[in-house]
C-alpha cells in the first residue's frame, strides 16, 4: 500500500516517458500542499476535540475518534432533543425503511434520512470495529458476527453503525 503523503514522490521514482512526466508533474505537484493542509486541519480538530469535555467522552468508544466524536456534537446539536437512542438512530437514517400495510410488515432498508456524512463516519467506524478485533470490542463484534452470518457482512456493519450511534447519544 501507498501512503497519500508518499505517493508524490514514489511516482517521481518510476521510471516513465518524459511526455508522461510532463503530464503527471502538475497532479503530483498539487499533493504537497493538500496533503500539509489536511495535516493541519487534522491537528486543528484533535485540538478542538481535546478541549471539549463532551468529544473526551465520546472518544472513550472503541472507534471513535476526535473527528467522529465532534461530527456527531455538531449534528445532534444537544442530545436532549431525544427522548432516546432509537430517535437518534432515525434521526441519522440507520434504521430500516418500513412498508406495512395491515397484517403484513415489510422492512427494507435503511431510510438514509439524516445527515449523509454522519452516517458515512459512523460506517467506517463499525468497519474498523468489525477488521480490528480489539479485545475492548470483543462483544460488539460477537453481536456483529452474528448478524453477519445470518444477513452478510454489509447488513450487519450498517446495524453495527446504528448500535454506535445508540451508544454515543
Amino acid at each position: 500500500t501507498v501512503a497519500a503523503e508518499h505517493f508524490a514522490q514514489r511516482v517521481q521514482a518510476v521510471p516513465m516517458d518524459p511526455t508522461l512526466r510532463e503530464l503527471l508533474d502538475p497532479l503530483t505537484s498539487v499533493l504537497t500542499p493538500l496533503n500539509e493542509r489536511i495535516e493541519k486541519l487534522d491537528k486543528e480538530l484533535t485540538q478542538r476535540a481535546q478541549h471539549d469535555e463532551q468529544a473526551q467522552r465520546l472518544q472513550q468508544i472503541p472507534g471513535v475518534g476526535p473527528i467522529i466524536s465532534l461530527m456527531f456534537l455538531a449534528v445532534l446539536d444537544g442530545a436532549s432533543r431525544f427522548e432516546g437512542a432509537h430517535q437518534v438512530m432515525s434521526y441519522l437514517g440507520l434504521v430500516p425503511r418500513e412498508m406495512s400495510s395491515g397484517e403484513k410488515q415489510l422492512r427494507g432498508h435503511i431510510t438514509k434520512a439524516g445527515h449523509g456524512q454522519m452516517r458515512v463516519l459512523l460506517v467506517q467506524a463499525a468497519m474498523g470495529i468489525m477488521r480490528l478485533k480489539k479485545p475492548e470490542t470483543a462483544r460488539l463484534h460477537q453481536w456483529a458476527d452474528k448478524i453477519a452470518q445470518r444477513r452478510g457482512k454489509r447488513i450487519a456493519i450498517v446495524a453495527l453503525a446504528r448500535r454506535l450511534s445508540g451508544v454515543m447519544w
